[in-house]
């Protein structure tokens, strides 16, 4: 799957396979430079990650991955999408979703269609290899639509939220 990153100011291209969040070995690309990745879930909330022969132990927290430590925040998008490339799209106005950033399950459903939401408030958690990550929407508004409950599986990119 194709992806933008955006973390610590820089934006990056991913190819990273579908399966990329399963234990083992896979191939990547960033930037088009490919890297291994050695992928190993570590207890209930993080995941060990070697990179090139060096190990990065990773927690999501929302809109944030502390990465041996270090706390960045990243934002990641379908690049088939002109608010992922920052075109059109990126203004506030109109309907907006929340997309799933990986496979996963629902674990919490945190509103419900007509409530009204502020700017980055937590709408939804949904778990992958142990990891719990809340997902945000991304302006003020109304909730048009949950497309998703509780013990739901999701795939990557899947809309789970849309807020007017």
């Amino acid at each position: 799957m194709k992806r933008w990153l955006r973390i610590d100011g820089k934006e990056l291209r991913l190819d990273l396979p579908e399966n990329i969040l399963q234990p083992g070995r896979h191939a990547c690309a960033i930037n088009s430079r490919v890297v291994d990745v050695d992928v190993s879930p570590v207890g209930d909330d993080s995941v060990s990650l070697i990179v090139d022969g060096k190990q990065y132990r990773c927690v999501l927290d929302g809109d944030a991955v502390m990465i041996s430590g270090k706390r960045y925040e990243f934002a990641l998008e379908d690049p088939r999408s002109l608010r992922g490339r920052g075109g059109a799209g990126e203004g506030a106005s109109g309907p907006r979703s929340v997309k799933a950033p990986m496979p996963g399950r629902v674990v919490r459903v945190l509103v419900n269609e007509g409530d009204e939401v502020e700017a980055m408030q937590g709408v939804v958690i949904i778990e992958a290899m142990k990891m719990q990550n809340e997902l945000k929407v991304p302006k003020a508004g109304r909730i048009s639509r949950v497309a998703v409950v509780v013990d739901s599986t999701v795939d990557a990119g899947q809309v789970l939220i849309v807020v007017e």
